[in-house]
């Protein structure tokens, strides 16, 4: 099969989102991929920009989560107060609650224009202060950066402030993460802290990335981030070091893992699309079942985690429960299952006799619809095990209540 070229492939995500304007990726977005990273559907429609919850409410599937317009509004004015007075209240956090050495500094706005200057922008500012480890330091607002998510480069912002802090051997680049959520005590919320750090370590990485385009080494760039949140139930920021050393390894190893985006559209048919063009009165004009016919094209790797994370988590679940997939029991239950990708064929090889040929022949011979991997024999008989294990269980209950 031929590989698409990147014009073509350009033109190709072009044509799979139809005339709407892209949604980019960001650092939300990559993490998320990360975290599924089998999943070639959400691979394809973050890659052509499509607008998955769009997708997914034309569907009749709609996400059931998401940010309020009262949490949106609540977290842009703490980012503002933090970042008040050219960062007066970060600063102070940083030499008193952290103790960075944060002297002189030059504050530095990266947020106007469009993306490939900001970019263009960051890194010369990026790389002038790297070449005078004297000068003072550099708190750089809204900076934004690159990095490659299936050969395509996505652009990525961190939220408030990339700076080098001076007082050691070598200055060293810190990024600074704004959050609503309140740290109590001194804690935030684990769940909370746990999807920020992993966000944060998107950010790490592409500034790794920018590091080691300037010819210069990646750790310069500290895996210590700052996490500033309200103050138990206060509006006062608080701030906490945040090592994301084990979030980083995982999405750089998860990047690594995805397929080519190119790679992807050569298994699509030509004709497909996930065009969601308006009326005049600016209802989709396409039909739910075409549209559900697109969207089945392309595979998915639903786990139940995907609820929290992917706008076409429900439609991707009821299309798993319909095929009876084993995806619905999770990555660990899949993993163990060696490929078995159906319950049917699940239940079929948990009753068949070690001898019955026929049986396991027939059911590890199939490819599930959902996972590419054929069925490994030892799954077959941790399955018989487990039946076996089941049926004894019973009998034992059986017989305590009997005697």
């Amino acid at each position: 099969m031929a590989t698409t070229s990147m014009t073509e492939r350009d033109e190709r995500l072009d044509l799979l989102r139809g005339p709407v304007p892209p949604r980019p990726h960001d650092a939300r977005t990559i993490a998320a991929l990360t975290a599924n990273p089998g999943c070639d559907r959400r691979a394809v429609l973050d890659a052509a920009g499509v607008d998955k919850r769009a997708v997914a409410e034309r569907l009749g599937s709609g996400p059931r989560f998401g940010q309020s317009p009262f949490a949106i509004s609540r977290g842009h004015a703490f980012e503002k107060l933090v970042k008040a007075e050219g960062g007066a209240i970060l600063l102070r956090l940083l030499r008193e609650t952290l103790g960075l050495d944060v002297g002189e500094h030059e504050w530095t706005d990266l947020g106007d224009g469009d993306r490939k200057r900001r970019y263009e922008r960051t890194r010369a500012l990026f790389a002038a202060a790297c070449a005078n480890p004297d000068a003072p330091a550099v708190l750089a607002d809204h900076p934004l950066l690159v990095l490659d998510v299936g050969g395509r480069t996505a652009y990525v912002e961190p939220d408030v402030v990339a700076f080098r802090v001076s007082g050691a051997s070598t200055p060293r680049w810190h990024l600074a993460e704004i959050k609503s959520f309140p740290m109590i005590d001194g804690r935030a919320d684990p769940v909370k802290a746990g999807e920020a750090a992993t966000q944060v370590a998107v950010y790490v990485l592409a500034l790794q990335e920018l590091m080691i385009s300037l010819g210069l080494p990646a750790d310069l760039v500290a895996t210590d981030v700052v996490l500033v949140c309200p103050r138990d139930f206060t509006n006062t920021p608080d701030a906490a070091l945040v090592d994301v050393r084990r979030q980083l390894a995982a999405v750089r190893r998860q990047l690594n893992r995805m397929p080519s985006i190119s790679a992807l559209l050569d298994r699509l048919d030509p004709a497909v699309t996930f065009d969601l063009a308006l009326d005049a009165d600016g209802v989709p004009t396409r039909e739910p079942a075409d549209l559900a016919g697109a969207v089945s094209t392309v595979p998915a790797r639903y786990a139940p985690e995907c609820v929290s994370r992917c706008e076409m988590a429900f439609h991707c679940r009821d299309e798993a429960r319909a095929h009876g997939s084993t995806d619905l029991l999770g990555r660990t239950v899949r993993d163990a299952l060696g490929g078995v990708g159906t319950m049917h064929e699940v239940l079929e090889l948990a009753s068949a006799a070690p001898s019955d040929a026929a049986v396991l022949s027939a059911v590890l011979s199939k490819e599930s619809a959902f996972d590419d991997a054929l069925a490994d024999p030892e799954a077959a008989r941790l399955l018989r095990t487990a039946r076996r294990a089941r049926a004894e269980a019973l009998r034992s209950a059986a017989d305590r209540e009997s005697a």
